[in-house]
């Protein structure tokens, strides 16, 4: 007789530089809170806690703005406040948590088969390779591309010095560089700044920032690994 798998009730939450964004299994609609250099873990729980009382949820996903590993954070955020690394998730949520760079889990969201290469054009530039049962985050942004690195070209710093025209053709430039090096199936660009291109390059399909929140979701809930 076949055992019946559990379907859990999840709690995701997108952590960014700007936004702090949330969404729990069967809500209508996800709520959010300014996050800036200030917050900190603690608050962040704190704040999500009290402010969705009336959500239930068995477990937790958190896709954090930085490189993690086996659902730990290796590195202090950028645009957040300190303390992150060894900070105990799950205590303070008093549920199991699994821990995702922010961009890789809106690939699990944005998966549609084969091999899926994710581009996140947003304050820098997020990236994660995905297959049949397997997320691979990388980190992309900081590799010498030009006189500088890929995200200063590509993120926001890249989009205010150097204008639309110019960045739309270094987002080009840098899809065609990346496509040839890891040979995707797939081209998924997602990020807040999708919306200055004027169209796709060649190949591409848009993501969506709710992604991340049904990428949080399969990562408990979905047979024979994270995505299928």
């Amino acid at each position: 007789m076949t055992r019946k798998r559990k379907i859990y009730k999840v709690l995701v939450v997108d952590v960014g530089g700007s936004h702090v964004k949330y969404l729990a299994s069967h809500q209508p609609e996800r709520r959010k809170f300014d996050s800036g250099p200030e917050l900190t873990a603690q608050a962040m729980v704190e704040r999500i806690l009290a402010d969705s009382p009336d959500w239930d949820f068995e477990v937790v996903t958190i896709g954090y703005p930085g490189p993690v590993h086996q659902d730990k954070i290796l590195a202090e955020p950028v645009n957040l406040g300190r303390g992150w690394m060894d900070f105990d998730f799950g205590s303070a949520f008093g549920k199991p948590v699994k821990i995702i760079n922010d961009a890789a889990l809106q690939a699990v969201g944005s998966y549609q088969g084969g091999r899926m290469l994710f581009l996140g054009l947003g304050t820098g530039l997020g990236s994660a390779l995905v297959f049949p049962h397997q997320v691979v985050p990388l980190e992309l942004a900081h590799l010498p591309y030009r006189k500088a690195t890929f995200e200063d070209y590509v993120g926001l710093r890249g989009l205010e010095k150097y204008g639309k025209k110019k960045w739309r053709k270094r987002v080009e430039d840098v899809v065609d560089k990346l496509r040839a090096a890891f040979m995707p199936d797939d081209v998924v660009l997602g990020g807040g700044q999708i919306k200055e291109l004027k169209e796709l390059p060649e190949g591409c399909r848009p993501g969506d920032n709710a992604n991340a929140f049904e990428g949080g979701f399969k990562l408990w809930n979905q047979a024979g690994g994270p995505v299928l």
